[in-house]
């Protein structure tokens, strides 16, 4: 599986590459989604009825989830640089499978929230392995094309998570996650690992150094900027979206918001907008301005979303569809991450700069929890999301476009 394909199998190759990684992801996010889509109806089978409660024992395994994300988002970052992308992308799609099929057996909350942070550690690997390397076997005109296949497939994931969710039971739900995983492992094709990291492996250099990402102030701002400009997405998918039911209550929504409905209805706009957002990026030939345009899309919506009120349910969802298309910058964000670094750290900075927006989450959801207490649900969700808008615009001001970057480069560590 190492060794360097002929030239006759270079453009086969190149999209079996494309397409493990978006089958990848597709699992990816179903099993990401999935708790906030099964969230009620598993934790009342596990005799948790109390609505306070549901929202913090909640927000609890969430959180679970989301530091076995930051965890393994370092551990599989270093590894994807000491062993390569290939060795993650497998193996994560491996660990996620395996907690996905024991959440289907948990009886109480521990295992429960053990089980998550386990599946969250899974989870950390897969995205940034296949955008490494999909950024690296690609010709640099086209890995925006690539990274737009892979996040567009993938996002399709959460909308069969919803259709799962929403009329399979909850330990079934799990369950088709696991065997989807170790269906895709069992039938992956040939994927040969980028020749960069080859070349790499042949020299004399410092590789898989976390961190020397916070050696050097130019590098260490580079990184911090990466993150910020995706919190958005995070807040929209993990407190606007992920609380739906309760936010529907507060914005005398007409019926019952259904949270596998809500997130469904988001990916869907996700979808649509990950496929915009990447082809624009290419088109225009700019991350930076088309990155720009969606966060303010997202305030826009994020307006409408929390400053309305008496919505038809149709209208709520809509408006979910609307949050997720302008929030569909994924994939052209975990780009320009990939893009900014050379070979030696780049699926360091690629597996962890998506982990820690997805691991924003746990200090959102803390946040969120606290002004909700303190000011109330919608004000503290609007100050939440006005703060989450203000970082990301002014990160991504201040990078430098990488668009047509070549990426064959070593970053002095």
């Amino acid at each position: 599986m190492t060794d360097q394909p002929s030239a006759s199998q270079k453009h086969y190759l190149l999209n079996a590459s494309v397409i493990v990684a978006a089958l990848g992801y597709f699992v990816d996010i179903y099993d990401l989604v999935l708790f906030s889509i099964v969230r009620i109806p598993s934790l009342q089978s596990l005799g948790i009825t109390d609505q306070a409660s549901l929202l913090e024992d909640g927000v609890l395994l969430l959180n679970m989830q989301m530091a076995g994300m930051l965890i393994g988002g370092i551990a599989w970052g270093i590894i994807g640089d000491k062993r390569g992308r290939l060795s993650v992308l497998f193996g994560s799609i491996f660990l996620y499978s395996i907690a996905n099929i024991m959440n289907g057996f948990v009886q109480d909350l521990h295992m429960y929230a053990l089980l998550r942070f386990i599946a969250g550690v899974g989870l950390a690997g897969e995205l940034g392995a296949g955008i490494t390397l999909v950024s690296e076997v690609l010709p640099k005109e086209k890995r925006g094309y690539g990274t737009m296949v892979v996040a567009t497939i993938g996002i399709t994931g959460a909308i069969l998570a919803g259709f799962v969710g929403e009329y399979f039971g909850w330990r079934t739900a799990y369950f088709i996650g696991g065997g989807l995983g170790m269906l895709l492992l069992f039938l992956r094709i040939g994927v040969y690992e980028s020749g960069m990291f080859k070349q790499l492996k042949e020299k004399s250099v410092t590789r898989e150094n976390f961190m020397s990402l916070f050696t050097n102030s130019d590098r260490l701002w580079r990184y911090l900027k990466c993150i910020l400009i995706g919190i958005p997405i995070w807040y929209v998918v993990g407190v606007l979206i992920t609380f739906s039911p309760e936010f529907g209550l507060a914005l005398n929504v007409s019926e019952t918001v259904s949270a596998a409905k809500a997130v469904s209805f988001c990916y869907l706009g996700l979808v649509f907008g990950d496929f915009a957002s990447g082809f624009l990026s290419q088109r225009f030939k700019s991350r930076r301005s088309i990155v720009l345009w969606f966060i303010v899309l997202t305030g826009l919506f994020m307006g409408v979303y929390l400053l309305g009120s008496s919505f038809s349910i149709n209208q709520f969802y809509s408006l979910c569809v609307a949050l997720g298309f302008a929030s569909g910058y994924w994939a052209v964000f975990v780009t320009i991450a990939a893009e900014q670094f050379g070979t030696n750290i780049r699926a360091t900075v690629t597996t962890t700069v998506p982990n820690f927006v997805r691991g924003a989450v746990v200090p959102l959801t803390i946040a969120f929890t606290t002004l909700k207490d303190s000011i109330g649900l919608l004000p503290g969700a609007i100050l939440l999301g006005v703060l989450s808008l203000a970082v990301a615009i002014v990160a991504i001001l201040s990078l430098e476009e990488t668009y047509g970057k070549d990426l064959n480069y070593l970053e002095q560590v």
